[in-house]
C-alpha cells in the first residue's frame, strides 16, 4: 500500500480514508460482544484477516431473516391471524411479543452464541 500527500499550507497530510463502516443491527452486535468477550482467539483471527465485518453482517441478516420465519410459522400454528388482529387486539399484541421473544431465543442459542 502506498500512500499519498496532498499539500495543506506548510503541511504534507497523507490521503486516507476511513474503513468503511459495517451495516450491522442487534444481532450482529450481540455476536460482536460474544465473540469479544468468550471467543478472543476467533474474534482476534478474524479481526486480522479482515473478515469479521462481513461475518457481522452475514450473522446479522440470517438471524433477522430466522426471528420473522419462525415468527411466522409459529403464529401460523397457534392460530395468530389477521381476524384475531381486528378483534382481539390485546392478546394479538400478547401472543406476537411472546412467540417474537420465543423465535429470537432460538435464533440466538443456535447462531448468535455457537
Amino acid at each position: 500500500m502506498e500512500l499519498t500527500y496532498r499539500q495543506e499550507g506548510d503541511y504534507l497530510l497523507p490521503n486516507l480514508e476511513a474503513p468503511e463502516t459495517p451495516m450491522i443491527g442487534k444481532y450482529g452486535m450481540l455476536r460482536f460482544r460474544y465473540l469479544r468477550d468468550q471467543k478472543k482467539a476467533i474474534f482476534s483471527g478474524m479481526q486480522m484477516s479482515g473478515s469479521l465485518n462481513s461475518h457481522l453482517e452475514q450473522i446479522d441478516r440470517e438471524a433477522t431473516e430466522e426471528v420473522e420465519r419462525l415468527t411466522r410459522q409459529m403464529a401460523k400454528e397457534q392460530g395468530v391471524n389477521e381476524k384475531m388482529k381486528k378483534t382481539e387486539q390485546m392478546k394479538w399484541v400478547q401472543m406476537m411479543n411472546s412467540l417474537k421473544a420465543s423465535a429470537e431465543e432460538i435464533v440466538l442459542n443456535q447462531l448468535v452464541y455457537n
